[in-house]
């Protein structure tokens, strides 16, 4: 008994990737066809012509290779990263010194306070 293909139709469908040697393949078949047998070439692979023409066009230029995908390295990103835990750590300090200032202004208030008040009572 042959195994029956699945009828389902996929919920999404996924857009094809071409390698640089499929690519390079499917242009040098396509240079070897004679006069009608790119169009049955087209078809049997699943192509479009336009496709073929950029194709051969980075063939020509000598780009056709497979790209990197994903977003592209920042070369700057490693000092963006170095300069905000630089910032991070000197808003801590700010912070630190803020509160010894503050304290400074409290501890000269009480010592103004004390001193008053050992001036009356003397």
């Amino acid at each position: 008994m042959s195994q029956q293909p699945n009828p389902e139709v996929q919920a999404q469908a996924s857009r094809r990737r071409f390698n640089a040697s499929y690519k390079a393949r499917i242009v040098q078949e396509a240079a070897q066809c004679k006069q009608g047998e790119l169009g049955a070439l087209l078809r049997r692979e699943g192509l479009y012509h336009s496709q073929l023409g950029a194709w051969r066009k980075a063939w020509a230029e000598g780009e056709l290779r497979d790209k990197p995908r994903g977003a592209k390295p920042n070369p700057e990103a490693v000092e963006v990263k170095r300069l905000e835990r630089e910032n991070a750590r000197l808003q801590k300090k700010l912070a630190q010194a803020e509160a010894i200032i503050d304290a400074q202004k409290k501890l000269a208030i009480l010592v103004a306070q004390m001193a008053s008040a050992a001036e009356t009572n003397a």
